[in-house]
């Protein structure tokens, strides 16, 4: 029970933690990954934009509200979003922290939490860490398959949303 991330008490204190701990990393080593349907949490988007202003590259997969501008000069250089839109609704929640377990370890959570006032401070939400370098894997995979579609992908510059080019 004690590595679970909940709402509405460990998660918003845990998820701010493990995005100080990508600052505080070695330079040039910090690196966020976070797929979710949702982002329209303004203390979360301002720990993300601390963060890309300290050089971590965080990559997210928000499937519909993205409250976040990315790639904007002077504030979040270094964050791309993507969203992915295809016929079914995907609702998985996956977080990866380049050194959320000391340099170079990363972390993996999954849960129900997307990254809203009212799921962070007003419902009951869970986040598991992820033991078994396995289903770590795994779980890049998703990340990788989401961080690199062509087919089905938007992207975000500022507040604006623009089909991805097909590769071929």
């Amino acid at each position: 029970y004690r590595e679970l991330l909940c709402a509405p008490h460990t998660l918003r204190p845990g998820l701010t933690e493990l995005i100080r701990r990508e600052r505080r990393a070695p330079a040039g080593t910090g690196h966020i990954v976070m797929k979710m349907n949702s982002l329209g949490d303004p203390d979360m988007i301002d720990e993300l934009y601390e963060a890309s202003a300290d050089g971590v590259r965080v990559e997210l997969l928000v499937r519909g509200i993205c409250c976040l501008r990315a790639a904007v000069p002077g504030l979040s250089e270094n964050i791309t979003v993507r969203s992915v839109v295809g016929r079914y609704l995907e609702h998985s929640r996956i977080y990866r922290f380049a050194n959320g377990a000391g340099p170079g370890e990363p972390v993996h959570y999954m849960g129900s939490a997307d990254l809203m006032p009212r799921n962070l401070d007003r419902r009951v939400e869970a986040m598991v860490p992820v033991l078994d370098e396995n289903l770590k894997g795994r779980l890049d995979e998703i990340l990788e398959i989401g961080l690199t579609d062509d087919a089905l992908a938007w992207t975000l510059t500022d507040d604006t949303w623009s089909r991805v080019t097909r590769l071929n």
